[in-house]
């Protein structure tokens, strides 16, 4: 079985089911653990909630997106990580053949209109709420969040991820 970022971490059943949906998606699923950890504060944990905005679970899944996948975010925070899984592939499979990178399999959580375009692109402008809401990732406080920049710390994500002490 190959090895992936955050492998020792999540345990064998979740690490084989990452790998299979990655598989079908065609993308990275090194790229999927460290995008779930992100989200997850590396908890990985199926039932953690942003209390802000009420999103849910291994990729912060918001209501209305739980809602449009036929559960709710009660629900998905009921389930076991591994089962939560097969949500988040629902969730993915619009984007399939379509996340080559890192950053795009992100974008596809974060702003999925980003999804194929230049790391250049711009996600969010100051004085915008979507800039308000994200600018702690504007990296160099220039007033707009790039896309490499929303992706930046997901890219640690994978470096913490592929650390011998955690792949597997």
């Amino acid at each position: 079985m190959p090895e992936i970022a955050w492998g020792k971490v999540v345990g064998p059943q979740f690490k084989n089911k990452v790998i299979a949906i990655c598989g079908r998606l065609g993308c990275d699923p090194s790229h999927l653990t460290s995008s779930i950890a992100f989200e997850t504060g590396e908890s990985f944990a199926p039932d953690k909630i942003n209390r802000v905005s009420g999103a849910t679970g291994l990729i912060q899944f918001m209501p209305s997106t739980a809602r449009s996948l036929g559960t709710t975010t009660a629900a998905l925070a009921q389930m076991s990580a591994a089962d939560q899984l097969d949500y988040v592939e629902r969730y993915f499979q619009p984007y399939r053949g379509k996340m080559a990178t890192i950053s795009d399999v992100y974008m596809a959580i974060l702003w999925p209109s980003a999804v194929g375009k230049p790391d250049a692109t711009v996600l969010f402008k100051s004085p915008s709420p979507a800039y308000q809401q994200n600018k702690g990732l504007d990296a160099n406080n220039d007033g707009q969040v790039t896309k490499a920049e929303a992706a930046a710390k997901v890219v640690q994500k994978l470096t913490k991820g592929l650390d011998a002490s955690r792949r597997g």
